[in-house]
């Protein structure tokens, strides 16, 4: 991925090292209401964090932007894509199409979302959330919002064989509070969120995160504001030639989790998928081939 394609919030991830304690400071107070923080001018920006001017004229320029107002414009443009609707993100690809035939374009499109998206999940952070989402000690908990719901019943489809106490919460926000009153500590919350975010959804992260609950969340390259809860969160490239954002690379990644998951308790799924395999066979499910 060029330096060019990174978010700001991955920039300053990147040169986090690099800043010092009163960088550091901008970019937490950045980080903590991302992008907001950054969208006033310098001196606001500044006081705001409570740190210099020229810390932040520093700090910027460290990000491998050539002064504050290129920093500024950034930000612009990701709050601007996070917000876009369909029509409008049609409107972006069409005055940007590429020659060729769509097919050409959509498969261009969806590598470079996987190449983007897997370049990007830390492996370390990826085995702490499967570890997460194998433990029975707690229960599973899975939920997606208007577009994401198909994503997250599938895998309640595959995550109810892999491992026991598996519940798939309704799409209706109404019942929600029935779910989170038997929500405890340590039990895992695992949610997907995209542009344009639900608000729900970030109140039930926000709720169950109060409850001692694991958020594992799924989201796009934006981000979701559920990030600030979530213990592990992944980040999907989701844009494509079309009206509406693409779920490959997040499909991608759910699947890549649930092999994983699989894998990390595997002697009892396997077990448990035996057992399911005789419970198919004695209701006659799925036709036998000899």
């Amino acid at each position: 991925m060029t330096k060019s394609s990174l978010t700001v919030r991955e920039k300053i991830r990147d040169h986090y090292a690099t800043l010092t304690q009163s960088e550091r400071k901008f970019a937490n107070s950045l980080l903590e209401n991302y992008p907001a923080a950054g969208l006033a001018s310098i001196t606001i920006v500044a006081s705001n964090a409570d740190v210099s001017t020229p810390t932040v004229a520093r700090m910027v320029q460290k990000l491998g932007f050539k002064g504050y107002p290129q920093f500024h414009q950034a930000l612009l443009k990701e709050l601007e894509a996070k917000v876009s609707g369909p029509t409008q993100r049609r409107a972006n690809w069409a005055s940007e199409a590429p020659e060729g035939h769509m097919l050409n374009r959509f498969s261009q499109a969806v590598t470079n979302n996987l190449s983007q998206t897997f370049s990007n999940v830390d492996s370390g952070q990826f085995d702490a959330a499967v570890r997460q989402l194998a433990d029975t000690d707690g229960r599973l908990y899975v939920v997606g919002g208007r577009i994401t719901r198909a994503l997250a019943d599938y895998a309640f489809t595959h995550f109810q064989a892999i491992r026991q106490r598996v519940t798939h919460m309704t799409s209706s926000s109404a019942t929600w509070p029935h779910y989170v009153l038997d929500m405890e500590a340590g039990d895992t919350l695992l949610m997907f969120d995209v542009r344009r975010y639900e608000t729900n959804l970030q109140r039930l992260a926000e709720l169950a995160a109060e409850r001692g609950v694991k958020v594992v969340l799924i989201t796009d390259q934006w981000a979701s504001p559920i990030t600030a809860v979530a213990e592990h969160a992944f980040s999907c490239w989701v844009e494509i030639p079309s009206a509406w954002d693409s779920n490959i690379s997040t499909m991608m990644l759910l699947e890549a989790m649930i092999a994983a998951t699989q894998e990390e308790s595997w002697d009892e799924t396997k077990e448990r998928y035996d057992r399911l395999d005789a419970l198919f066979d004695t209701t006659r499910l799925f036709r036998k081939f000899s």
